[in-house]
């Protein structure tokens, strides 16, 4: 994966917001390293995971993370400066009332749907976030858990077992807990007027507020690092994963784009001047567009269509190095490691050779990768077809990645 400072991430629906609670001490894992959401697993810290889960997520938009007001330093050591979607705020003397806080900060923005989510959760996954952001409705909230299956015991006032508590029905709370956002808002702050400081969870004040809260079905794998041990296996699980038979994916990706008139066109992310330009509703970069498919390809998330509709007003004019630093970032999300990138690009003219290195260079610090991970290749189409008349200009791109995978029985 890419240092901190990399994780950005565009967002294709700004109907749903996040809250990420990064604001508690931690005594319980230990202080000698500092709070347990700036520890590192896998080498980066446990909040740099958590964050770039959302910030890679399609449906939400804006991202709120609320920290200590003695963390800003550590903050910026571990998800770098870069980051357009992310609001920082300074929560309060509880999670209860951080979270208050971090959804007041969402007022302006007015989101539909509200995911708050524990910093120290760092495996969720898209699929569990799919599941509750599904769930939401007008006044229905939604919560991950899992069925408790470990029997209950209820201490006597003697340290002995006082009873046996029946587990059925029981379930083991998780988040990201969703929300209609004003209603929750409104919950808050009607707890905070009243004075109740002692609700445990979210979904705990969506009950005294009598919003429905629905429960979906929780991940397994989406712990809670409490202890230090936690955080130890952990890391342990990222090097395994890591450590695992590689599952190596290729992924193919084309486009086509028409001339209009104009003086210049973009080809991976280079600005060429030209008699004419390509016609699209962003910048309209053929090489970048198919690179963008190719790379989705190999985690199974779409084409670039569903991520960034052209019926959007708001991806008029953009950069195509957006689509293909959110798909990068999906890969990575999903473990990926991309190994390598090749472009043809099919045209009579411009002539790509001239800036070969140019485009090799953007196409490197959009990956992530290495320059010679990267290939750009021109040809013409001997004059046959729409290409070979100038009427525009195609491209096919392939990607290779190496995805953790399990090791071979």
């Amino acid at each position: 994966m890419k240092e901190p400072s990399a994780i950005k991430a565009v967002a294709t629906d700004r109907r749903v917001a996040a809250v990420i609670v990064a604001a508690g001490r931690g005594e319980r894992a230990g202080q000698a390293e500092g709070p347990k959401q700036y520890r590192r697993i896998g080498g980066r810290a446990i909040l740099a995971h958590t964050l770039e889960t959302f910030l890679a997520h399609p449906q939400v938009g804006q991202v709120v993370v609320v920290i200590h007001g003695d963390d800003q330093e550590l903050l910026r050591k571990a998800i770098g400066d870069n980051l357009e979607r992310v609001a920082i705020v300074t929560g309060g003397p509880t999670r209860q009332d951080s979270v208050r806080l971090g959804l007041l900060e969402l007022v302006a923005q007015a989101p539909d749907r509200v995911l708050i989510h524990d910093a120290v959760r760092p495996f969720c996954d898209a699929d569990l976030i799919d599941r509750v952001i599904d769930v939401i409705g007008a006044n229905q909230g939604a919560l991950p858990a899992l069925p408790v299956a470990d029997t209950l015991k209820r201490e006597g006032r003697d340290g002995t077992i006082g009873e046996t508590v029946p587990r059925a029905g029981l379930h083991a709370a998780q988040t990201p807990q969703g929300f209609p956002f004003r209603p929750i808002l409104e919950a808050h702050e009607r707890a905070h007027q009243a004075g109740r400081s002692d609700f445990t969870d979210d979904a705990a004040i969506a009950e005294w507020a009598r919003i429905p809260v629905k429960i979906v079905a929780g991940s397994p794998d989406n712990v809670k690092l409490t202890w230090a041990r936690d955080i130890a296996m952990a890391d342990q699980r990222i090097h395994g994963e890591r450590s695992n038979f590689p599952d190596i994916r290729t992924g193919n990706g084309y486009d086509v784009h028409a001339f209009e008139p104009g003086d210049h066109v973009m080809l991976c992310g280079v600005a060429i001047p030209h008699d004419r330009k390509l016609s699209g509703h962003s910048d309209a970069d053929v090489g970048l567009h198919a690179l963008t498919d190719a790379l989705l390809a190999t985690c199974g998330a779409g084409d670039i269509g569903t991520h960034f509709p052209p019926s959007d007003p708001q991806w008029k004019g953009a950069a195509s190095r957006l689509f293909v630093e959110h798909a990068a970032r999906l890969v990575r999300t999903h473990g990926g490691r991309i190994a390598n990138a090749d472009i043809t690009l099919i045209c009579e003219a411009p002539r790509v050779g001239p800036h070969r290195e140019a485009m090799t260079a953007a196409l490197s610090n959009m990956l992530g990768i290495s320059p010679e991970r990267v290939s750009i290749k021109a040809t013409t189409n001997e004059k046959l077809g729409f290409v070979g008349r100038q009427e525009g200009i195609a491209a096919i791109a392939t990607a290779s990645v190496v995805y953790p995978g399990e090791v071979p029985e």
